[in-house]
């Protein structure tokens, strides 16, 4: 028997399960026709039992073998895709495991492409600036070289003339001028409130202080500009914006050079030329005020003064000034100066910083020099001072009832002399210095040093003779309030009254009316 497969286009050779499913269809059409056959035969002959012929039994198990062995090869076919399809899977996991370790690497390539980039970029940024600074060195060396070749120019290629390159130009052509040598004294001292003399001591003492080093990019300021503007600023009270164009300096740095000189000042100048003196030279101070006032044993004459202030920030009412305020129909804030000054008027002591609203007598109490007589510094002399202090061990103060006789009158008279040289000298310290007379822009913490200064600049000014102009003379207003304890020592009130018996009775107080 011939078997004949059907056509089909998308029939392939090795395509073993249809050929399977053909032939088994075809065998069992087969054995159905075979078996209606063999009952048409068996009742032919009549009898039952008899055997197929052996030629169709030998294509039957030819045909029995041949679909059980397609049967074979299509069970193997199967176990073969089976273990392709493990296979495929077991491939595509290690496909993912290779993609997940190709992508860490490629972020980790990424990451250090990055890290190389943002290292390039800083060296090229170092080596841009250090450029740009060679180029400037460069220049301000050419600079310097150039003006050290014009006459004048200074010489040297090492000292070269050159400044940052962005720093503004301002003009100094003012203070070139003053610091020229033929500029006429009177001018110098009107600017400056003292003469050239007086300057360049100054100058010569602060130098080792206050003088700084020139850098590669700009040259320091000189000691002479640096105290020039120092002093301009404490004698005019101009605003710092003025100092600024004055001098062709920034805002800041006068600002700053302010603050450094009247620092110096303090901490090199105050110990040699503002402080107690000696007990040879307070012999001499006693001779001098008993020869003006005919009273003994005085040692210096004390004076309390305030400075307007802006209101500050904290403590408002702390440094609120009633009196001043009352006067001025203006709110007015102070901070407070105690001084004591021998017969010239120089200062021998200073206290300063307390708030306006104190009273004369609580300031003296917080001051040193309260806390020197509470250590027996000042027994058996006097420091003359006004009404507005409470008569003490040590304390000299005029008669304040209402109803006084002959003797007390004198006696204030006598001992007004005394209290006017230390007015006085207040007066000529803020006629000197006009920064006492307004409302400063420095900072209230700063105050004390600048106001420390002005009484050594002062002190200097008046051991030298510096004369003030008339037309700088101030007018002092002080309120002097009594105390509420105005007498505070029996022993004193006694030694005042027996001052005051003395000075009328021998003849140093009250004859001029006799």
């Amino acid at each position: 028997m011939k078997f004949k497969l059907p056509p089909n286009p998308d029939l392939e050779e090795d395509d073993l399960s249809y050929i399977y499913n053909f032939l088994q269809t075809s065998l069992h059409h087969q054995m159905n026709n075979d078996s209606g056959n063999t009952k048409k035969r068996r009742r032919k002959s009549g009898g039952e039992g008899e055997d197929e012929p052996p030629g169709k039994q030998s294509k039957t198990r030819d045909l029995k073998g041949i679909i059980t062995t397609l049967s074979l090869l299509e069970e193997q076919e199967k176990q073969e895709l089976d273990r392709a399809s493990n296979d495929d899977a077991s491939f595509g996991e290690e496909k993912r495991n290779q993609k997940t370790r190709a992508m860490l690497d490629y972020y980790s390539d990424l990451q250090g492409y990055y890290s190389d980039v943002e290292e390039s970029e800083t060296v090229k940024r170092k080596k841009s600036r250090n450029a740009a600074s060679a180029a400037a060195v460069a220049a301000a060396a050419a600079d310097g070289a150039e003006k050290g070749a014009k006459p004048g120019g200074g010489g040297g290629s090492g000292s070269g003339h050159h400044r940052r390159l962005w720093v503004k130009d301002r003009s100094k052509a003012w203070w070139d001028e003053c610091n020229q040598p033929d500029f006429p004294e009177e001018e110098f001292k009107k600017a400056f409130r003292m003469g050239k003399a007086t300057f360049d001591l100054i100058c010569e003492e602060l130098n080792s202080a206050i003088a700084k080093e020139d850098t590669t990019l700009r040259n320091a300021i000189p000691v002479r500009q640096r105290v020039a503007v120092c002093l301009w600023r404490l004698a005019t009270g101009d605003p710092l914006r003025l100092v600024s164009k004055r001098f062709g300096l920034g805002i800041s740095t006068c600002h700053k050079l302010v603050l450094e000189v009247c620092s110096a000042i303090r901490t090199v100048l105050m110990p040699k030329y503002l402080n107690w003196p000696e007990d040879s030279v307070l012999r001499k101070v006693k001779d001098e005020f008993e020869s003006v006032s005919g009273i003994p044993n005085v040692v210096g004459s004390m004076y309390t003064t305030h400075i307007p202030i802006i209101a500050p920030k904290i403590s408002v009412a702390a440094y609120f000034n009633k009196r001043h305020t009352e006067r001025n129909q203006k709110t007015s804030y102070s901070i407070t100066v105690q001084g004591v000054v021998n017969p010239k008027g120089v200062f021998s002591d200073v206290c300063i910083g307390w708030p306006g609203s104190m009273p004369d007598d609580q300031v003296l109490e917080k001051s040193a020099l309260h806390q020197r007589a509470a250590n027996g510094l000042l027994k058996g002399v006097w420091i003359v001072g006004g009404s507005g202090y409470p008569l003490m061990d040590w304390v000299l103060v005029p008669y304040t009832q209402q109803h006084l006789t002959w003797t007390q009158h004198a006696f204030n008279e006598k001992i007004g002399e005394i209290q006017s040289v230390a007015k006085d000298a207040f007066a000529r310290l803020k006629g000197r210095w006009l920064c006492l007379q307004k409302r400063t822009e420095v900072k209230l913490q700063d105050l004390p040093v600048v106001l420390g200064a002005c009484c050594v600049l002062h002190n200097i000014c008046e051991l030298r003779n510096e004369e003030i102009e008339p037309d700088l003379r101030y007018d002092l207003v002080d309120d002097d309030m009594v105390p509420e304890v105005a007498l505070r020592s029996q022993t004193s009130m006694k030694a005042r009254d027996a001052i005051a018996h003395n000075l009328l009775h021998h003849g140093l107080a009250g004859t001029s009316f006799l």
